[in-house]
């Protein structure tokens, strides 16, 4: 194993954020402040949820934003029922499998190591774009569960648009990191890159800011005229035109026939708790089968996993990915880093909110639409560029992806509403962190700190030293693995947030993964 740890001494850790009313938790602290707002001016936890959801659409523009797509979970506290809303991105209608014509390589520079594609088209470029579902997606969402406008909900993302995003030394590794392929596309380099390079903020003084003027003015647009807007009249048109330009596949059409969809959720008694995942093309079908075999067996370990407990989180994983790669449509491979959210919020009323939603790769395509400044996904990606797969390119398609929020509640009250961002990293990181917590009892901060593993795929695994030389061992007599610690970059585990209501107090609580320097909670009060 190499140590890649600079000081032996240093700890990651995040204080959980508690409080007696509604508390917000993402990637971003600023998008979670805008979010604990909306609750002080009398939002419930859908509100919060979506002024965040925009504002780390806008602050962390690589991630996510109105140019992709996602899901979330919603629990309504007086009807104690669990929603799913589905609003992935779809294949253009014009789309043509024969533009992906493989090169014969293997282990292609993307999330899922597909055979390789020429020229890399379905990983970034104008083919790589399907249709968004974010705006359309929010836009069900708050008219079926949210109190206030979208205009006072966007107004914080625009603002921060309008001001710029302050590079530090976090938002400087992230661009570097996409900046090679950012320079194949004008319009991207000239907003994220200075001169051709990274940009750096300065050793002393006040700090660079970036601006989104397109961004901002684009979201105006959609909070004066709707979230139907992005999808019908002069700013779809915009979109076209824009796609015309940069030779993507989108059209009219496209847009006009995209609808996001409240979806009956999967739900799984599970140790007294009642766990609720997305149904679907998600990794919600491969937790719920996950946690069932868990259930089967008492947990091992007192209050806290033991050697054995491990090694059936292990075996547990590596089984289900297994069938998945198998019956649904991914391949093996881990190549580009990923770029997807997650927040949760949690009102006084009990209301959860759990919403992952992502660009798809860092960058997304890498194509910035020149008009309205929208940084667009590549969700094409997700497909198996191969013909006749279970996961192949075809027009209007919905494609498999690795999102995977849960709820979880006990005897209809809320306990935990959780996701993360990390590509396949995601579900077994909810999975852990959730059995955590229903299998010992665990301590909402000490759960996410605990030492976990990654088993993501069939070739191996990869564990955290704190699992100890015992579990590692026995680990390694029955898998492939590789010691790695959990590191701001590069990101060897999913990045974890989640909200949830402590039962003996009742306050609502909020935290997100140690090693994500922007991540934390905010509190209503």
């Amino acid at each position: 194993m190499i140590d890649h740890s600079f000081s032996h001494n240093w700890q990651m850790s995040k204080a959980v954020v508690r409080s007696k009313g509604g508390v917000v938790a993402s990637q971003s602290r600023r998008a979670a402040d805008a979010g604990a707002a909306i609750l002080r001016a009398g939002g419930n936890a859908m509100d919060a949820a979506i002024a965040a959801s925009f504002t780390v659409g806008v602050l962390e523009n690589w991630m996510n934003g109105i140019g992709g797509g996602g899901c979330m979970l919603v629990y309504v506290a007086k009807e104690k029922k669990v929603y799913a809303v589905d609003f992935t991105m779809v294949a253009p209608l014009g789309i043509d499998p024969a533009d992906y014509p493989l090169t014969g390589t293997s282990g292609a520079a993307d999330l899922f190591g597909w055979p390789g594609v020429e020229g890399d088209r379905n990983v970034h470029g104008p083919l790589s774009i399907a249709v968004p579902g974010y705006m359309a997606g929010i836009g069900l969402a708050l008219k079926t569960f949210g109190t206030k406008p979208l205009a006072e909900l966007m107004a914080p993302a625009i603002a921060h648009a309008e001001r710029g995003l302050m590079v530090d030394w976090y938002a400087t590794l992230l661009i570097a990191t996409g900046a090679k392929d950012l320079l194949k596309y004008p319009e991207s380099a000239a907003i994220w890159l200075d001169g051709g390079v990274p940009p750096v903020g300065n050793w002393s003084g006040p700090p660079k800011m970036l601006p989104f003027p397109k961004l901002a003015a684009t979201l105006r647009h959609i909070a004066q005229n709707g979230a139907d807007s992005f999808y019908k009249g002069a700013l779809a048109q915009q979109i076209v035109a824009d796609m015309k330009a940069v030779g993507g596949k989108i059209t009219l059409e496209d847009l006009a026939r995209y609808e996001a969809r409240i979806v009956e959720p999967i739900h799984l008694p599970y140790r007294g708790y009642d766990i609720h995942a997305m149904s679907g093309l998600t990794a919600g079908p491969t937790v719920a089968k996950c946690f069932a075999q868990l259930g089967a067996n008492p947990a091992s370990g007192a209050g806290a996993p033991d050697t054995e407990q491990y090694l059936a989180y292990a075996r547990t994983l590596h089984n289900a990915y297994a069938e998945r790669l198998d019956t649904m449509g991914e391949a093996e491979g881990t190549k580009e880093p990923v770029s997807t959210t997650h927040l949760a919020a949690v009102d006084g009323e009990g209301n959860m909110v759990t919403i992952t939603q992502t660009l798809l790769s860092l960058f997304g395509s890498k194509v910035t639409m020149p008009s309205t400044g929208i940084l667009m996904n590549n969700g094409i990606m997700w497909f198996d560029p191969r013909p006749g797969r279970p996961n192949a390119i075809a027009p209007g398609r919905r494609p498999l992806n690795n999102m995977c929020p849960i709820i979880v509640t006990k005897d209809g009250a809320p306990r935990l509403a959780m996701g993360a961002s990390g590509g396949r990293r995601i579900m077994p990181a909810v999975l852990q962190i959730a059995a955590f917590q229903m299998d010992y009892g665990m301590g909402f901060g000490q759960a996410f700190e605990q030492p976990r593993m990654d088993v993501s795929g069939t070739q191996g695994i990869t564990a955290e030293p704190g699992l100890g030389k015992e579990t590692l061992s026995a680990l390694a007599s029955e898998f492939a693995t590789d010691i790695q610690p959990r590191m701001v970059y590069p990101k060897n585990y999913a990045c974890p947030v989640a909200v949830a209501v402590d039962p003996a107090t009742g306050d609502r609580l909020g935290t997100s993964e140690p090693s994500q320097p922007w991540g934390d909670a905010a509190a209503e009060v």
